[in-house]
């Protein structure tokens, strides 16, 4: 029985450090130029075991999708520490400008995935990676909601369409202190933010 449930721990640990790797990789190389042994050598897994846990590329790009929904969930919950509304969304862009080394190097993770998936035919991950960027849309605008502003959907699209671009543009540019100045600029955008009739 121990040996059964260490095999089935192993393998499961097998899988995440593949889920994880696949995350890396594809953000460092792009969807097409990724093969699965390059994930395996990120994962130190042996090449002819990824296909025990992955039939194909499209399985792993969906583990990698995957991957980015488990750190937006962990990163909101972290941010839920604060008690106000705004000083989650000032630590969400805070975060980003944080990023800026590897948003220079590569643009953001989620979003050079849903440029590349949808080049594709198929029309099914592109759906799947929309999704990701669907839920912090709506985490974004809870938070408005919740400060009372008018228009908490649209405040929420302005903010997270702010950080694609500055994101790619840092990346075009291979300039990180883009995501400093355009960080510092929405931090400034989300400050003068007031909810109608607000004497503050």
């Amino acid at each position: 029985m121990t040996n059964s449930v260490n095999r089935r721990e192993q393998a499961s640990q097998k899988r995440r450090r593949l889920t994880a790797a696949a995350a890396v990789v594809l953000h460092e190389q792009g969807v097409e130029r990724t093969t699965l042994a390059d994930i395996a050598r990120e994962a130190d897994v042996p090449v002819g075991n990824v296909y025990y846990y992955f039939k194909t590329k499209d399985e792993l790009v969906r583990a990698a999708l995957a991957a980015h929904s488990a750190h937006l969930d962990e990163l909101t919950a972290h941010l839920e520490e604060f008690e106000d509304p705004r000083a989650r969304l000032k630590a969400l862009i805070e975060g980003w400008i944080a990023q800026r080394d590897t948003a220079a190097r590569r643009g953001c993770p989620t979003g050079t995935l849903a440029v590349e998936l949808d080049k594709r035919t198929d029309g099914t991950l592109d759906a799947e990676v929309g999704a990701v960027v669907r839920r912090l849309l709506d985490w974004a605008a809870d938070q408005f909601r919740a400060l009372g502003l008018p228009d908490p959907e649209g405040l929420a699209l302005t903010l997270v369409s702010g950080y694609q671009g500055m994101s790619l543009l840092a990346n075009a540019l291979r300039d990180p202190d883009v995501m400093t100045r355009e960080g510092t600029r929405l931090l400034s955008w989300l400050d003068s933010l007031r909810v109608p009739d607000d004497p503050a």
